[in-house]
């Protein structure tokens, strides 16, 4: 197989049809402010899809929809917030933004999310020492879902509200029902390599349509009702733009067909890929149905995953090892954790292929032809 000098990236935007016919119509109408009829008409899209009677506020990250979010939950200085280590530092940032503590809580091997057991543990633990958490931080990772079920119990068990982070997640299901839409509050994530894109940006989801209007609210500087600026709390300046939300509405429309797309190269990795000894594939469960946002494999050791790792990048292919967990950031080495070594193995041995919707079997094959090389010497 000749490996041609085209870079292949592990996940690029991918543009529809729709989205120019949006942005000029926002400059045809001047509307290019953080507000606009593109704004509106990118809520309700989500709002459509997500299908679960949710209010949606389009925000400029899907940090800044975290760190609202927790906002809305009552979240302050020296609270703390128990969160997935197994993720992005976008989870866990926005707690110290707002002078709360994370603490870590480790994956199981089933999801890689978030361990219902280690949670469990967790909160007993702290609630023992008299410092029962605030909230609970549980991400969707690389699109495949978090057990929803478990980790809403426990939250209602001990009354303690769950921030669904679905960032890597929109087109994801649990038991049927769309990944946005489980938590106290949802968070959705349009950056430039996620399943659908609006360059930067995001969107805090919620059945409370207080919890909108006010996180609206917030983004906006906090603005009171009045006409000069008047401003009673703190604010954000965290909206959306009526330019990148025509970006968002056509992405909306191409949205299944991106997770096809992504499915499909999970599902042509595996076949190529799945006989070989030592290369592991993280699989559904029964009521679970990934976007499968990243095709992540798992390799028998970090030196293999580096020699793949490597090899790839040395011929322009674009990889990444799994997330490093939290608890092993240098950022956060005085937080608590709850961890049995699981996520650690997954950092480990865990290497993200490319995964973009745009890519073509031909790509796919010549990621398949270095790691086959290695594999089968």
């Amino acid at each position: 197989m000749t490996i041609t000098t085209t870079k292949i990236w592990l996940s690029s935007p991918h543009m529809g049809q729709k989205e120019q016919h949006y942005v000029n119509e926002a400059f045809d109408t001047n509307w290019v402010a953080p507000l606009g009829p593109n704004v509106n008409g990118f809520e309700a899209s989500i709002e459509n899809y997500l299908d679960n009677k949710v209010h949606v506020a389009a925000l400029s990250s899907g940090t800044a929809a975290i760190h609202l979010g927790l906002v809305l939950l009552g979240v302050s200085t020296g609270d703390e917030v128990l969160c997935q280590s197994f993720t992005f530092s976008a989870s866990a940032n926005p707690i110290c933004y707002l002078g709360a503590k994370p603490v870590f809580i480790d994956s199981e091997k089933d999801t890689w999310n978030i361990s219902p057991v280690l949670l469990k543990k967790a909160i007993e633990d702290r609630i023992e020492k008299g410092k029962k958490p605030k909230a609970i931080i549980a991400v969707h990772l690389y699109g495949m879902p978090y057990k929803v079920d478990e980790v809403k119990a426990i939250g209602e068990q001990y009354g303690i509200p769950v921030l669904e982070d679905s960032a890597e997640a929109l087109g994801s299901t649990y038991k049927g029902v769309k990944c946005g839409s489980f938590g106290e509050i949802g968070v959705l994530s349009f950056n430039g390599n996620k399943i659908i894109t609006t360059s930067g940006g995001g969107a805090m989801v919620t059945q409370n349509n207080e919890y909108k209007e006010k996180a609206v609210f917030l983004a906006t500087q906090s603005r009171d009702n009045a006409p000069h600026y008047q401003h009673s709390e703190v604010g954000y300046n965290y909206r959306m733009s009526n330019v990148l939300a025509g970006i968002g509405r056509g992405q909306m429309e191409v949205l299944d067909d991106r997770v096809a797309a992504r499915r499909f190269n999970f599902e042509y990795y595996k076949q190529k890929l799945g006989h070989i000894s030592g290369i592991e594939f993280l699989e559904e469960m029964p009521e679970m149905y990934s976007n499968r946002w990243l095709t992540c494999i798992l390799t028998p050791s970090v030196q293999i995953r580096e020699k793949i790792r490597c090899q790839l990048q040395e011929v322009d292919i674009e990889s990444r090892p799994l997330w490093k967990p939290m608890h092993l950031q240098p950022v956060f080495q005085n937080c608590d954790s709850y961890v049995d070594g699981t996520s650690e193995e997954l950092f480990d041995r865990g290497l993200c292929l490319p995964s973009g919707s745009n890519l073509q079997t031909t790509d796919l094959d010549r990621v398949i032809a270095v790691i086959l090389k290695i594999m089968t010497k």
